[in-house]
């Protein structure tokens, strides 16, 4: 039996072609990474290093779509906005009902944050202690935006009482407090106890609306 012989080099057109990235595709390959390191318990403050290492590129790399790490946290904050006030919309084409609208907004951003723990940390603020205040500014004007869109449909709710208005910024104002306090305890259990643990009797409790 004669000796197998060596098997020739591949033709250059054999050879696979590395796989570039669409245009675009990168960024949201990084903001997921980010996303998904800020899911990791004790994982408040993120390190472009650590960021790179993940997606096994250079930091260099990182800043040819990114000029700065606090524009990763804009690009994620932008994400948080559109989704949630997109699906805020729906309901209020879709939810005649006041008082059945305001639950749906509130039990629409629990479950929001409960299915991406990591924008929650950013929601909080956990995420951004150690960056540009501007962004946590960014997420205090989203939480009083919120604020904004409960309070029309409470107005609503409460037409028949003697100070509608004024009982209307009361209860919008306590279910920020309630939603923050609940996104801050699911970031700071680590992600253990969930947004809408009890919601439905807690609603009732906070509401109180007929």
């Amino acid at each position: 039996m004669s000796e197998l012989e060596p098997e020739s080099p591949p033709e250059p057109s054999d050879v696979p072609a590395r796989k570039r990235p669409k245009p675009g595709e990168r960024r949201v390959q990084i903001l997921q990474a980010l996303a998904a390191m800020l899911e990791q318990p004790g994982a408040e403050r993120v390190t472009t290093a650590a960021l790179a290492a993940r997606l096994s590129v250079s930091e260099a790399a990182l800043y040819r779509h990114f000029a700065s790490k606090a524009q990763m946290f804009e690009a994620l904050i932008d994400f948080i906005e559109a989704s949630v006030f997109s699906l805020i919309n729906q309901l209020q084409e879709r939810e005649p009902e006041p008082g059945a609208r305001v639950q749906k907004m509130v039990r629409m951003v629990l479950q929001f944050a409960e299915r991406n723990p990591g924008m929650t940390r950013v929601m909080v603020g956990d995420a951004l202690v150690f960056e540009h205040e501007r962004l946590q500014e960014r997420m205090n004007l989203f939480f009083d935006k919120l604020e904004a869109q409960w309070r029309q449909p409470l107005r609503e709710a409460l037409a028949a009482t003697a100070m509608p208005t004024v009982e209307a910024q009361v209860r919008a104002a306590l279910l920020h407090a309630f939603v923050l306090g609940r996104l801050q305890r699911y970031a700071r259990s680590g992600f253990r106890r969930a947004p809408s643990e009890n919601l439905e009797a807690s609603l009732a409790i906070v509401l109180a609306v007929a």
